[in-house]
């Protein structure tokens, strides 16, 4: 499996206890399948331009736990966010990225302003992006660093383009589905 991570390093061995434990699928090192999303989701960070490594994964004898966008995928998520132990027995997980690019939409559940019901509605809406997270360190050695491509300033500018329009479009989607309820 051909997978990309968005940084600023070239990250030829990962560490899986570097990632934030309450992220959408716990602590780990996240890629994504798709190129073209890693180069959007890419950020500069402290001066330093983005680079996307470029990686393979041997599935063969991994614990892999794929979710679609239902309930299961939504309590892992929530779970997460909030902090509990991550329970799933699975060297990787693969999964849909919980689209609340604009708003906090588990945030929002715990404010009491919107029930679970209807923040899965809000997060079933956009484009469903695929996250790939190594969460053990027989699956960091089944993953092999290929390459690593530095983005330019312009190719930057032109990606967050492409983002902003797609978060005004969910942004706008979102508003529209909030005022429905």
């Amino acid at each position: 499996m051909q997978l990309y991570h968005a940084g600023v390093e070239t990250i030829k061995l990962p560490d899986i206890h570097c990632g934030r434990k309450n992220a959408d699928f716990g602590q780990g090192f996240y890629l994504t399948g798709d190129v073209d999303f890693a180069h959007r989701w890419a950020r500069a960070r402290d001066g330093k331009l983005p680079i996307v490594n470029h990686y393979e994964l041997d599935e063969r004898g991994l614990k892999v736990h794929r979710f679609t966008r239902d309930e299961a995928w939504f309590d892992y998520i929530f779970a997460n966010r909030k902090g509990r132990e991550d329970t799933l027995d699975a060297d990787v997980v693969i999964g849909p990225i919980a689209n609340d690019i604009i708003y906090d939409t588990f945030g929002i559940i715990t404010s009491g302003f919107l029930s679970e019901e209807e923040a899965m509605k809000l997060l079933l809406i956009g484009p469903e992006y695929y996250q790939i997270v190594i969460k053990t360190q027989k699956a960091v050695q089944q993953l092999t660093w290929l390459d690593a491509v530095s983005i330019t300033a312009a190719e930057l500018e032109g990606y967050q383009a492409q983002l902003a329009a797609e978060e005004e479009a969910y942004q706008k989607r979102f508003t529209q589905i909030l005022e429905e309820d």
